[in-house]
């Protein structure tokens, strides 16, 4: 049966009242999730995580997926009103889309985010409807070696195509390793990191560790700048909307741009916030009148949305095809398919096609449920940004404590949760990214295990990795990329020495 008798089964599998229901409920918490500061669409994933273990995988998933599409949207509101993104890949929107709101043009200008971001999930959902299948049947030819190079493509695609330094990038990858190896070792047996505390020997969970680092994290940093939420009254008019939706088709060029390069960021490691800024500056640096931009130019507003939500729904097909989340959120779903007891991958497809195509059908859906609810829901939203954060920021605590505790019952995670917040706010403040930290939690365990189970394959030999042409491939790819931002940087500094033959060896900008 092909891609689209398979996405039609999915449709029978999710619309019924329950499913439809979970999404408007699934949609309405992302909303609030995106819409508040220091939450985040990772975190707030990861708190609603443990009430979908007594849920059957689709229901589950479904919820999870329609709280992250409204995490994207609410972040474009407070972007928009408060100048303040909800979300990191909203920054971008701020730039346009809030001085389009203090001109008087704020319906405009959330009717141009809306429909921009409607169009871009649900090229990113074609997407993964079109190319899930191929894919998934091209993934069934790995076998121990293949995984370890896909995951050592993903490990080195975040250090070369991530937007912080390679090497804070390498050290927070680094740490997400060595917190992936607490607790016991699966082929061994051996305990390892435990330092003699029972509590560990279960491992840390990612999700503890996820709602430290964006959640008490995001939260200190928040205190640390008096946040003050003065943004803009605003209500999105019928008439604006019909008004608005006539002028996008004179944009098109810059919609299908957008998409491209949401699409390409969304199945890479480099995520829907390179996406948005990625578009955004092409499309400030390839438009002819470039005097708008900055003060309230529509294609500002249209160019980051558009690429921010194609490119946050694509990740998920690098997730349930291969196993290689592509966002932060991404490998926060994929750790829940884990706990369900599914193994994402090529075998996921074949064994789970419900769920599969369950999943692909409710993002059609989803989508559409958050376009209408989040137009209809703007003033309400807007007006809880109005409450003194010192009213909202205790009540975001006990909702991270309440959802850490929950996973395991343990008071030790209460104590994870503040020692990762604390580490999340040095991050921050630093400059250190955080997504290549929850990535090697997530993956670590999978990459060491591929990698043992080769080493035993093979007897000890490191030949095995280029064995074949498929694995060659990779590896070499991945060689390439980890090894791209030196070898750019002694390219740039032998172009320097052409220019100027008389420059000596001297201090220069290194990459690390």
């Amino acid at each position: 049966m092909g891609n689209i008798g398979l996405l039609f089964e999915g449709f029978g599998h999710i619309l019924t009242f329950q499913h439809v229901l979970l999404m408007m409920v699934g949609v309405t918490l992302g909303i609030l999730v995106g819409v508040l500061p220091g939450l985040g669409a990772p975190n707030g994933v990861s708190l609603l995580l443990p009430l979908t273990f007594s849920m059957d995988p689709i229901s589950g998933i479904i919820l999870l997926s329609c709280m992250y599409w409204g995490a994207l949207f609410g972040g474009s509101t407070t972007s928009i009103l408060f100048n303040i993104p909800g979300e990191p890949s909203s920054v971008a929107t701020t730039f346009d889309g809030y001085p389009m709101a203090k001109a008087g043009q704020a319906s405009r200008a959330l009717t141009l985010a809306f429909v921009s971001a409607g169009i871009g999930a649900l090229a990113g959902v074609v997407m993964i409807t079109l190319l899930s299948g191929w894919v998934a049947n091209f993934a069934l030819r790995f076998s121990s070696p293949e995984y370890f190079a896909v995951y050592f493509l993903a490990f080195a695609s975040f250090i070369s195509m991530g937007s912080a330094a390679p090497s804070k990038t390498l050290v927070s990858m680094m740490l997400g390793f060595a917190l992936a190896s607490v607790g016991m070792d699966t082929i061994s047996g051996n305990l390892r990191l435990t330092f003699d505390i029972p509590e560990l020997i279960k491992g840390i969970s990612f999700l503890i560790a996820v709602m430290g680092l964006f959640g008490m994290g995001e939260l200190l940093l928040t205190t640390e700048e008096g946040l003050r939420f003065e943004g803009i009254k605003a209500r999105v008019r019928i008439s604006e909307v019909g008004r608005t939706l006539l002028e996008l088709p004179r944009y098109w060029f810059t919609v299908l741009r957008s998409i491209f390069i949401g699409i390409l960021m969304g199945i890479t490691p480099a995520g829907p916030t390179a996406a948005s800024f990625m578009s955004y500056g092409l499309a400030s640096r390839s438009a002819r009148d470039k005097s708008m931009f900055g003060k309230g130019d529509p294609r500002g507003i249209i160019a980051p949305e558009t690429a921010d939500h194609s490119a946050g729904t694509s990740a998920l097909l690098p997730m349930l095809a291969l196993g290689v989340p592509g966002s932060a959120t991404a490998a926060v779903m994929m750790g829940g398919l884990m706990i369900w007891g599914l193994t994402p991958g090529p075998m996921l497809f074949v064994e789970r096609p419900d769920f599969v195509w369950g999943l692909i059908a409710s993002m059609y859906l989803g989508n559409i449920v958050a376009v209408l609810l989040v137009i209809a829901t703007v003033p309400l939203y807007a007006s809880i940004l109005r409450v003194p954060f010192t009213i909202i920021g205790p009540v975001i605590v006990a909702v991270i404590f309440s959802g850490a505790y929950q996973v395991s019952n343990s008071l030790t995670d209460l104590w994870l949760v503040v020692l990762f917040g604390l580490l999340g706010y040095i991050f921050k403040k630093l400059d250190y990214p955080l997504a290549p930290l929850v990535l090697a939690m997530v993956l670590g365990d999978k990459a060491e295990d591929a990698f043992r189970q080769s080493m035993l394959l093979s007897s000890g030999k490191l030949s095995i990795f280029w064995s074949n042409g498929l694995v060659s491939t990779l590896m070499a790819i991945g060689c390439l990329l980890l090894l791209s931002p030196l070898l750019m940087w002694v390219l740039g500094i032998s172009r320097r020495r052409m220019i100027r033959p008389d420059l000596q060896q001297g201090p220069s900008e290194s990459p690390f």
